[in-house]
């Protein structure tokens, strides 16, 4: 049985052509990307020992070996975190007595107090697996006029891959997938990533169970909603992290004029309001 640090290891080894990273071509292949050999020897561990991780039989390797294969793959800064990430989750850094649970919904009153203090911006408080815990008036005149809380618990996961209105919001949908997936990944905990994950696969299919198991690090780039009023948004993304309750603070501003002249006349009759979600 795998493990999603051997799934991360293979897939980015799949994704890179040898060329590359200056590698004779070997000619015809049954399977893409960088051979494990090439691998092995650029990383300076042996084959076996590739194989063994990525096959999930070796879940304990050293510093120096996540580090020789982070400098072997050329990964960038955010797929080197990932990449420490799953050593950590994958050589047993969290209890394994413990059983899936979905996240705490709770707020802090001095969050909560942050939060409204933005009205009527388009701000909430999410975490990591697409909980949708609070936000403002203007988020739900932006995002919530798609259904997004239309739910007692809203989730923009669930929501990304399970509504058909959200391939109509968002005109970038395929990239905000790969975030959602991707970002389970950091959930405020294993065990309620595995709860999500394991609620989410049997509905959401292969569009969500591949990019969950590729590891993709997603770019993230200004956001682009199509309103249902026939209006075009491009958004940039501004997250605040608040590690002590693994939670974030999303602000969202207008990326153009033309989007912040749409918001003055979108969220111009919203009253100031604060709706939580317990």
């Amino acid at each position: 049985m795998g493990t999603p640090l051997g799934d991360f290891i293979r897939a980015k080894r799949d994704s890179i052509q040898p060329e590359t990273l200056g590698l004779p071509d070997h000619g015809r292949r049954r399977s893409p990307g960088l051979r494990r050999s090439d691998l092995a020897v650029r990383a300076g561990i042996s084959v076996e020992y590739l194989t063994r991780m990525e096959q999930g039989r070796d879940r304990n390797p050293s510093v120096a070996v996540v580090n020789a294969l982070a400098d072997a793959l050329s990964l960038d800064p955010a797929e080197r975190n990932h990449l420490r990430y799953l050593t950590k989750i994958t050589g047993g850094g969290c209890p394994s007595h413990t059983r899936p649970a979905p996240a705490s919904r709770e707020l802090r009153p001095t969050v909560r107090a942050t939060l409204r203090l933005l009205e009527p911006g388009i701000a909430a408080v999410t975490n990591r697996l697409g909980d949708v815990l609070a936000h403002t008036s203007g988020y739900a005149a932006v995002l919530g006029a798609a259904g997004l809380l239309d739910t007692t618990a809203p989730n923009l996961t669930r929501y990304v891959f399970t509504d058909p209105r959200a391939r109509t919001l968002f005109a970038d949908w395929d990239d905000i997938a790969d975030e959602q997936a991707f970002d389970i990944w950091l959930g405020p905990s294993v065990e309620s990533a595995e709860w999500l994950s394991t609620e989410l696969a049997p509905i959401a299919g292969p569009e969500f169970t591949r990019r969950l198991g590729n590891h993709l690090v997603p770019r993230r780039r200004p956001l682009r909603l199509r309103h249902p009023d026939g209006i075009e948004l491009r958004l940039l993304r501004e997250t605040l992290e608040l590690p002590d309750d693994a939670q974030q603070l999303l602000v969202l501003l207008p990326a153009d004029d033309g989007t912040a002249a749409h918001l003055d006349r979108l969220l111009a009759p919203a009253a100031p309001r604060l709706r939580a979600i317990s």
